[in-house]
């Protein structure tokens, strides 16, 4: 169907170019028979020009015009609405532009043309680019008008997940017990990155960005809560961290992950943040100083004479004095705590050291 359509479109183009330039022509050529030099013949002779052109040509336009379609299909509707409208914005301003410039007799006729090109195009760019600003200008105004009323602000509902949650694979449990309310929001970002991990030629990034998409289809397919993926992007923005960042600022969601310099960086840009191992670290028991504890040292510590040692839930024991015990099952005493987002370690010593003290 398309290729019918661009052949009776270059039929139509054929023979109006044919009326108007081919009785030019044939006056050059002095050719003045009126069954050949006449509108009707002429505009024939041009189609029948075109469409002989369209056997070489058609394939191409029609490729092109798939490829344009795919393209306009898979961009997100916000990108082309405020492309369009910096289109018309710029088409406008060029108009107005000319219509000032018809005065000039060399001017009125190619510059309405040229500006038009220039306009067009920098108002494309402009609303394409601007497109997140413009949006947040919006927002701000919905905003004012809300907040004229006193309104119970609620915590946001859309949670976004970083690409470190997802290949960890504990959120799928956490949406399970349904501890985690609300729309889940997947950026396509995300998945870029995953696919990225997915096919890369290390086996150990391999595993793990297979893991990541099994857990998004597990989410997705096999658990009760709202999936949604969100197609925009941040052309200017490198880093998917930043992307991450930026898209919850606008959508006033709440990034989760359990990436502790992430977690930083929406605390500094007073981003909501749900770190998986704050919630790891809250379930875990609680561990004093001076409470006993049978453990099994495994290897060496980085200090002088520091063995290491691991629990059930893969917290670090670190146990001065403990390298002679590597291999031991010993009691040890807990000296210290520390708790962190990136994880909880204990200090301990042996107990069979403190009953020689």
């Amino acid at each position: 169907m398309l290729k019918r359509i661009v052949q009776v479109c270059f039929l139509i183009i054929g023979g109006t170019i044919g009326f108007l330039f081919i009785p030019d022509l044939f006056s050059v050529m002095s050719i003045d028979h009126d069954l050949i030099n006449n509108a009707y013949v002429s505009a024939i002779l041009g189609a029948i020009i075109f469409y002989l052109i369209t056997f070489w040509a058609i394939d191409y336009i029609v490729n092109f015009i798939k490829f344009l379609e795919e393209s306009i299909v898979k961009a997100p509707i916000t990108d082309i609405i405020f492309g369009s409208l910096g289109i018309g914005f710029g088409l406008t301003l060029a108009f107005l532009v000319g219509y000032a410039l018809t005065s000039v007799p060399v001017l009125n006729t190619v510059a309405p043309i040229l500006l038009s090109l220039l306009f067009g195009y920098l108002g494309f760019q402009v609303g394409f680019k601007k497109r997140d600003e413009l949006l947040t200008l919006f927002t701000a105004r919905k905003k004012k008008v809300v907040e004229e009323e006193p309104v119970k602000v609620e915590k946001s509902n859309l949670k976004i997940l970083d690409t470190s949650v997802i290949i960890d694979g504990r959120i799928a449990d956490i949406c399970q017990t349904g501890f985690l309310e609300g729309t889940i929001v997947i950026p396509q970002f995300v998945l870029g990155e995953l696919q990225h991990i997915a096919d890369s030629s290390d086996a150990l990034k391999r595993n793990r960005g297979r893991r990541g998409l099994d857990i998004l289809n597990r989410i997705q397919k096999e658990l009760a809560i709202k999936v949604e993926i969100y197609e925009g992007d941040f052309e200017d923005i490198a880093e998917v961290d930043s992307k991450l960042v930026k898209l919850a600022k606008l959508t006033n969601g709440v990034v989760v992950t359990n990436d502790f310099n992430l977690n930083k960086v929406c605390e500094l840009q007073k981003v909501a943040v749900l770190n998986i191992n704050d919630l790891a670290n809250a379930v875990k028991p609680v561990v004093l100083p001076g409470e006993e504890m049978k453990i099994q040292i495994i290897k060496d510590g980085k200090e002088h004479n520091q063995g290491v040692a691991y629990l059930d839930d893969g917290t670090m024991i670190v146990v001065e004095e403990g390298r002679n015990y590597i291999g031991k099952h010993i009691d040890v005493l807990v000296t210290s705590v520390l708790q962190t987002s990136a994880g909880r370690m204990i200090f301990a010593k042996p107990k069979l050291l403190e009953k020689a003290l």
